[in-house]
């Protein structure tokens, strides 16, 4: 998969942008504060829909502008096609080869993109919010379903809190709502919980040559996923609903007395093991360096898995955040294999042969140069 042509119109400091792409390392080179970020965070939003910067979609939109427009062109598998989405104060449209998709999950995943910018070396030491956001967005590219059901969940949980409130505040005193509400999110949970569970076994398979190879064969990684209700990877769809239920009807008083839902995939966390230690807690920043680089290295094995094509790799300013050896290790990675962008105030000092074939853009302003 590759992104042959760009387009942006009233996004951030870019009143207009139309430029074509190379299907190789394409290597944007600017200043601070002059849109090389904005750029990337472009092609991230015409990807899935959202930004990994911001959840307020407005600040997405040119001061004094009334929408946003980003456009792409897109070869995938031989064939071409164009995604279009339009960000407004009124929401988001999104378009597949002109045609407009009623739900923003039946669009993402035909752009498949893996960000890596200096905030993912937060993703080991971050907290356990950031490795949700990581799981939800990754597994969210390559199943609509996933995507639905999270979707559905976080509806569910909406409705449930403000329940909750109710119940807090004596507004309302019947729990058989409550109970409508937790039997939807004990469903809804499992079918997460599940795929979550798939999805970080694949994920290690393949970060774990990677993390070997990174520390010169003297490290394993293990990477743990870490509900918050006791259920095992083992367990089938209806025993995790069972596990859920029972675990609600335990902390019922509590959730009452708070007024939210305090167990669920939105209370779940991941663990990196280093050679047995808990690296979050443990591991130094050169470990904890490692293993952020060895997931998202490890993110274009997995997608090529599922969906049968690289996706498109987004390293916004990352590597000046690396040594010289993980730097090129990096760059060994996706030469030759995948559709690359860099964003950089220079490439000095970077002696590497996939930067030297590379295609180079100059950004100035919210313009090429």
């Amino acid at each position: 998969m590759y992104l042959k042509e760009f387009s942006l119109k009233n996004y951030r400091n870019y009143e207009s942008l139309h430029v074509q792409f190379e299907n190789k390392v394409n290597v944007i080179i600017g200043e601070n504060a002059q849109g090389k970020t904005n750029m990337m965070e472009g092609i991230y939003v015409l990807a899935m829909a959202k930004s990994h910067r911001t959840s307020n979609d407005k600040e997405l939109i040119q001061w004094e502008k009334e929408y946003a427009k980003i456009e792409g062109r897109i070869e995938k598998q031989n064939r071409f096609s164009t995604v279009e989405l339009i960000i407004s104060n009124k929401g988001k449209k999104a378009k597949l080869n002109h045609l407009e998709q009623k739900k923003l999950s039946e669009y993402v995943g035909h752009v498949n993109v893996i960000m890596f910018a200096p905030e993912d070396l937060n993703l080991v030491k971050g907290s356990p919010q950031i490795r949700r956001r990581f799981i939800n967005m990754e597994i969210g590219q390559v199943s609509p379903v996933y995507l639905h059901q999270l979707n559905k969940y976080q509806k569910i949980i909406q409705q449930r809190n403000h329940y909750l409130k109710l119940l807090q505040t004596r507004k309302q005193t019947d729990e058989k709502m409550l109970d409508v509400l937790t039997l939807q999110l004990c469903e809804t949970a499992s079918n997460i919980i599940k795929k979550r569970y798939l999805f970080v076994k694949q994920l290690e398979k393949w970060a774990q040559p990677i993390h070997s190879s990174i520390s010169r064969g003297m490290e394993e990684l293990r990477i743990q996923y870490k509900p918050s209700v006791d259920v095992s990877e083992e367990a089938d769809l209806s025993k995790i609903v069972e596990v859920y239920y029972d675990r609600f009807a335990k902390i019922r008083e509590k959730e009452i007395e708070r007024g939210t839902t305090l167990a669920g995939p939105h209370r779940d966390d991941l663990i990196f093991y280093v050679n047995g230690r808990d690296v979050q807690t443990f591991g130094s920043q050169g470990q904890q360096r490692t293993t952020a680089l060895s997931l998202k290295l490890a993110e274009i094995d997995l997608i090529h898995e599922e969906i049968g094509d690289y996706p498109v790799l987004l390293l916004d300013d990352v590597l000046s955040e690396l040594d010289d050896f993980r730097q090129s290790h990096l760059l060994n990675a996706i030469q030759g294999k995948v559709q690359t962008f860099v964003t950089t105030t220079s490439v000095d000092g970077i002696d590497h042969k996939t930067l030297k074939e590379a295609a180079i853009y100059r950004v100035s302003s919210g313009q090429l140069i």
